[in-house]
């Protein structure tokens, strides 16, 4: 059994898009998903992770990735497929039923940024959390657990902590 949290230092940009790609392989040859949620301040390298992130699997030549702050949701054309939702603007309302049908389907890789706009009574049973915090030298990512962990957080963590 995996412990809930540890940290991911990230000390500059090239380190963030790495670790986007790396996520990406651990990813790119499974069948189930779950959500990955970014918490952080504007400029904090949420939207850069996501760009290495996608960026890195099968079909990315036919996605333009940015954040979608205007239009709350991204869907680019991947395999697996990534969902990349923003919520920045939804400060203080509830998303629609689409957000949460969405969210809660485990066969695409649904990222979404700006998840402490929702209260986490909306929240699923099991996700991956990403609090990006400044550091001395660039971020650092706590990565929590939020739900019951299962064998597939177990694996990502496994995976993560070699990152």
């Amino acid at each position: 059994m995996v412990k809930n949290q540890f940290i991911i230092n990230l000390p500059d940009v090239e380190s963030t898009l790495k670790f986007g790609s790396t996520l990406a392989d651990f990813f790119k040859n499974k069948k189930e998903f779950v959500p990955i949620f970014l918490n952080g301040d504007l400029g904090a390298g949420k939207t850069t992770f996501v760009r290495a992130l996608v960026e890195s699997f099968p079909g990315a030549e036919n996605a333009e990735v940015s954040s979608p702050s205007f239009n709350i949701l991204n869907i680019y054309p991947t395999n697996p497929q990534v969902e990349h939702f923003d919520l920045y603007r939804l400060e203080g309302q509830c998303p629609d039923d689409e957000f949460f049908d969405l969210l809660n389907n485990k066969k695409t890789l649904t990222v979404v940024e700006w998840i402490q706009y929702l209260r986490t009574e909306f929240w699923p049973d099991s996700a991956l959390l990403f609090t990006w915090k400044d550091a001395k030298a660039g971020r650092k990512i706590e990565l929590t657990v939020h739900g019951p962990t299962t064998p597939l957080l177990e694996e990502i963590f496994t995976f993560l902590k070699s990152f």
